[in-house]
């Protein structure tokens, strides 16, 4: 009873679904198209096939149509990199300081804990050995930080923006390292020292 109600019902289905015909169309010919296209058909063709809607939009932006990014769009220190520059990168560690006084120490009053969160300065302790302080140059953005000596490289990214003109630079030439102390500049910094 199942086999002689489908195809009365899959002859209806597709009459609804398909687009309007003319009359003189034979029945048996219909019949014969549907029992082929029956057997192709899957779980996939039960809806109308969906119209697919361009994703990507255009953006006209205002300012001087030759230029291909906007400042916003580059990312900070990739105008350093050099892939044909053969230098090696040298040994650095990143450190985070506080400044922590006796009421914090003893008192704890003023709810600075060990974390990094409440810490005002970011230590970069970099290896340059057999490197005099005359041959070494940095550069030093919000975001990042490029060091650059004869055999040596350090193009690195800063895990916090910091304040590029209230940094400090010691060289101790007996040791061959080279101490950048930078002012962090955090968002919430109001919340975390007030």
């Amino acid at each position: 009873m199942a086999a002689e109600s489908s195809m009365p019902a899959l002859l209806a289905l597709a009459e609804l679904l398909s687009s309007p015909r003319d009359e003189d169309e034979d029945d048996d010919e219909l019949e014969q198209g549907l029992s082929s296209a029956a057997s192709n058909l899957g779980p996939g063709h039960i809806e109308a096939p969906k119209t697919i809607k361009p994703s990507a939009t255009t953006h006209v932006k205002s300012g001087n149509s030759k230029e291909i990014w906007s400042a916003e769009e580059v990312v900070a220190g990739s105008e350093y990199g050099d892939s044909c520059d053969s230098r090696e990168q040298p040994e650095y560690e990143i450190l985070f300081k506080q400044q922590v006084g006796t009421e914090d120490l003893f008192l704890g009053m003023s709810h600075k804990d060990p974390s990094t969160a409440c810490c005002e300065d970011m230590l970069i302790k970099i290896q340059l050995p057999d490197t005099k302080a005359s041959d070494i140059t940095l550069d030093i953005k919000e975001k990042f930080l490029d060091l650059r000596s004869p055999e040596k490289k350090l193009l690195l990214h800063l895990p916090h923006p910091v304040d590029p003109n209230s940094g400090k630079a010691c060289f101790l030439s007996e040791k061959g390292t080279l101490e950048v102390t930078l002012r962090m500049k955090r968002e919430f910094d109001f919340i975390n020292f007030a």
